[in-house]
């Protein structure tokens, strides 16, 4: 035993000094910098609280911290009701097993092995005005495509179907996993009593697949508000056009590390912001998993 111990302790040592070089350690440091304003990259004077009440309350913070944050709202709604909707209705097919169901699966989870860069990438090339391949197909049937990343009315739109995209299978295959596990007797029951796919999906399958549903909500949550790269990739460092695709994550990089529209670096203000967002999405969801998983205790 004492040798088997000290093998898993052996394994584990490289991941968990990796975790404290590059995670740990600079969280702590994210923490400490809040407290401090910079005289360039060292930091100067403590200052408390300032940061973040200048972060909250002052300009030219404050309104680019609630526009952005109003956006990772919109994000998060739009994901959970159509990314994770679909993926709820393509889990049941595959459950189903219709012919060719594997190879759907594959298809289904193969954007979700492609990493966010690429798929932005990709996406810009697809939705480009001129010679995308979205404008082109639509003007096939006679509609002329719009500037879609050149909009402010349809570019974070187009970064949410982007990411709805990239992340579908993701979900679906959760999904799939919590359907798998509910008993074939009582899905054949319910068919037996002439339940349609409409009622087993409302009223059978949905309140068994509530692990699954945690897992996804809670994916979803952390995921629309540390939402960065696509962002960047896509719509560019200033969430363009006119702000209209700026998040929160966009806001602090701006902030701590500068940018051509914002200046000079400011460590202080920027890693109070991150610490106001790691706080935000820490306990929403402490919140939220403890109230799902008294709903799975429920049901």
């Amino acid at each position: 035993m004492r040798r088997q111990g000290l093998w898993i302790a052996a394994l584990l040592t490289p991941a968990a000094l990796t975790m404290a070089v590059f995670v740990v350690w600079p969280m702590l440091g994210a923490f400490r910098y809040a407290f401090f304003s910079f005289n360039g990259l060292l930091p100067a004077d403590f200052v408390g609280l300032s940061n973040f009440v200048d972060v909250l309350a002052r300009a030219p913070f404050k309104a680019a911290v609630f526009a952005a944050l109003w956006h990772n709202i919109i994000v998060f709604v739009c994901l959970m009701l159509f990314q994770n909707g679909l993926a709820y209705l393509i889990a049941y097919a595959l459950l189903k097993q219709w012919p060719l169901h594997r190879v759907h699966q594959v298809i289904v989870f193969l954007p979700v092995v492609l990493s966010a860069v690429i798929v932005g990438f990709l996406w810009k090339l697809f939705l480009h005005p001129l010679f995308g391949l979205v404008n082109a197909a639509l003007a096939l049937v006679g509609i002329h495509g719009p500037p879609w990343l050149g909009n402010e009315s349809t570019a974070l739109g187009s970064l949410i179907f982007v990411n709805g995209w990239h992340f579908l299978g993701m979900a679906a295959l959760i999904f799939l996993a919590g359907m798998q596990r509910i008993p074939q007797e009582v899905m054949e029951a319910a068919r037996i009593d002439g339940a349609s796919d409409g009622v087993l999906l409302r009223r059978i399958v949905w309140p068994l697949v509530a692990p699954a549903v945690t897992i996804i909500f809670i994916l979803t949550f952390i995921g629309s508000f540390n939402w960065f790269e696509l962002p960047y990739v896509m719509a560019g460092l200033t969430g363009s056009p006119g702000g209209a695709t700026d998040v929160l994550g966009l806001v602090f990089y701006r902030t701590a590390f500068g940018s051509v529209s914002s200046g000079l670096q400011d460590f202080g203000h920027g890693s109070a912001l991150a610490v106001l967002m790691f706080l935000f999405i820490a306990v929403f969801s402490a919140v939220a998993l403890r109230f799902l998983r008294r709903r799975e205790i429920a049901l």
